[in-house]
């Protein structure tokens, strides 16, 4: 049986390297992509991220911590497009492609079109086409499973390749902390290093009912990654299990009538995604922050 190969590869700051490559005046600087002061980054360059800059925190906090950044309102159509582009390469190599958003996906390439039959061909090859075909450079973990591949592309961003091959599992399985296991937010990693659990070894060893006062229902699905098991096959198109609609508005909304009236339109905007894809929902929530 051929040795499984399993690739997850990110396009590196997507959204603000697409800006830069439109921009060249912005190559160097620290740069964001997001919307009003009252929302949240949507992108950050290499060059804001030296500063503290991350994806998803406030604006204005961004602004805070680095001055000078160059804020660029993001233009979802050019990247949609550029996504596209990007996808058509990795369908092109083979069928097995689970998207997980505009600028990441898992591969197997167990079996691709080019019939190469090492991970790490397939991933520089890959990478290459990116380049040369979007300017876009990416990063990408090659390993036996989804869970290792996910941790390996991130482990030499940007512009990285990183191969666990079998017999070397083991080794990269020791270095990481609990923070790397799938579902272990800052919050569980916590209750999990209260108890004395702070590497992927010591899941291994710890008892079974230390794990589960820590981690409830998931103690065999973490221990199972912490041994760097992981059967979980690469669906292409997956179904959609959730949808929403938000929107950050430049002053606060104090006013009931105009509330009920914006949320009225989000709850159609939800309802048209429904009927376009034919499907009906069970559960709606409304998130005020």
């Amino acid at each position: 049986m051929a040795q499984r190969w399993i690739m997850h590869i990110d396009l590196d700051a997507f959204f603000a390297s697409a800006e830069v490559l439109r921009r060249p005046e912005l190559r160097g600087k620290p740069v964001i992509v997001g919307g009003s002061t009252r929302g949240v980054v949507a992108s950050a360059s290499y060059e804001a991220r030296a500063f503290g800059v991350r994806s998803a925190i406030p604006m204005a906090h961004a602004v805070r911590l680095c001055p000078h950044l160059s804020i660029v309102r993001p233009d979802f159509q050019k990247y949609r497009a550029a996504s596209q582009a990007v996808f058509e390469i990795f369908r092109a190599v083979t069928p097995r492609v689970e998207p997980l958003s505009l600028d990441e996906a898992y591969l197997d390439v167990t079996e691709n079109a080019w019939g190469l039959p090492l991970g790490r061909e397939v991933a520089t090859r890959i990478k290459q086409q990116i380049f040369e075909r979007t300017a876009l450079t990416a990063s990408a973990g090659v390993a036996p499973n989804k869970f290792l591949a996910k941790i390996a592309s991130a482990w030499k961003k940007p512009d990285g390749l990183t191969v666990i091959a079998p017999e070397r599992v083991e080794q990269f399985l020791t270095k990481l902390p609990v923070d790397a296991l799938w579902g272990v937010g800052p919050v569980t990693a916590q209750r999990l290093r209260d108890r004395g659990i702070e590497r992927l070894i010591d899941v291994r060893m710890a008892e079974p009912e230390v794990l589960r006062a820590a981690v409830g229902s998931h103690v065999d699905w973490l221990r199972r990654l912490a041994d760097g098991i992981d059967d979980r096959p690469v669906v292409a198109n997956r179904a959609a299990k959730s949808s929403g609609t938000e929107n950050t508005f430049s002053h606060d909304l104090t006013s009931l009538e105009a509330i009920r009236g914006e949320i009225d339109q989000m709850a159609r905007d939800g309802a048209a995604w429904l009927e376009r894809k034919g499907l009906t929902c069970r559960t709606v929530t409304i998130k005020v922050r």
